[in-house]
């Protein structure tokens, strides 16, 4: 389990410094100057080239790269050149609500997508069948800006249950936060609930064909063990491949859920910060994410493995 463990954490590496640098590349490449951005139009070009020197933005851009590089290894994120202010504190601030956000969304995702998709299979051409399968399409086909949208006018602006926009923290008390962050959550998390429904129900249909469910069953074990404690458990693997993609969906597409909700999130942030060629700041979002991508990786693994010895000897 050890050596498994040790071979799924070195694959972590390159999930988090290949992105990097291409986002390195990318904003340093790409039009625009942030010294001129900060100090506008009516600043003059010694203005402008004395703030790019201090930046160290007057430097090549090989240079430029390998003072990235020795900062990321010690974690010395910079400053941000919009805020004035150590990335390291900026970046918890929004990053918070992001997670936040993507943990509630794959909850009610894997809720909703097991339940439908277990409730299918064990209802195999019945019209509740049919009925999961035409929503999970739905769901599929639905983009999840309109979805929120379509939840924002039915819940917020017609029913009034919900507040239209805007965040409270956990601190401010779970009714509170729940009324905050239940919509965009939802709206995140209703096409992966599809997703997962689908793919529940197929892998379930073809662990209840396996010889060893049909002995189970001519043994005389009641049916919720057998779907239970043999059945739901070899299903579930396929599933948890659909869990980490999710997740990592999430992660990106939080950025439309957020700016929709007016959510303070690591999403929303990135984009201002493209905007503002706010180049340590999003170099920072950047790792933040790549970092809870690459533990949500290697927590699905250790999953795999405990739900299939046979994975940590591959």
């Amino acid at each position: 389990m050890l050596a498994y463990l040790g071979r799924r954490f070195l694959l972590i590496l390159p999930t988090i410094f290949v992105p990097l640098m291409l986002v390195f590349l990318l904003l340093r490449l790409s039009p625009g100057d942030p010294a001129g951005m900060m100090l506008g139009d009516q600043a003059t070009a010694d203005q402008i080239a004395a703030l790019r020197a201090e930046l160290g933005l007057d430097q090549p851009i090989y240079v430029q790269f390998f003072i990235w590089l020795k900062d990321i290894v010690t974690l010395n994120l910079g400053q941000s050149i919009f805020f004035r202010e150590p990335v390291m504190k900026i970046i918890p601030e929004y990053a918070g609500v992001t997670i936040l956000l993507a943990l509630v969304g794959l909850s009610l995702a894997v809720v909703i997508g097991v339940t439908l998709g277990l409730v299918s299979a064990m209802n195999r051409n019945r019209p509740i069948d049919r009925g999961v399968i035409v929503s999970a399409v739905l769901g599929i086909s639905v983009p999840e800006f309109w979805f929120a949208l379509l939840l924002i006018f039915l819940f917020a602006v017609t029913l009034r249950w919900f507040p239209v926009a805007g965040y409270n923290p956990p601190s401010a008390g779970i009714v509170a936060f729940a009324a905050t962050i239940f919509l965009p959550a939802l709206a995140l998390g209703v096409r992966q609930s599809a997703l997962m429904t689908r793919m529940m129900r197929s892998s379930m249909l073809d662990v209840l064909n396996e010889p060893y469910i049909t002995t189970a069953r001519a043994q005389g074990l009641p049916e919720r063990k057998v779907i239970g404690s043999y059945a739901l458990r070899t299903a579930s693997i396929p599933v948890i491949t659909v869990v980490g993609l999710a997740a990592g969906h999430m992660l990106g597409g939080a950025v439309a859920i957020e700016i929709i909700f007016a959510l303070p999130g690591l999403g929303r942030m990135l984009v201002e910060a493209v905007a503002r060629r706010d180049y340590p700041l999003v170099e920072g979002g950047v790792l933040t994410i790549s970092l809870i991508l690459a533990v949500l990786n290697l927590a699905i693994d250790i999953v795999y493995a405990l739900l299939d010895p046979r994975i940590r000897y591959q």
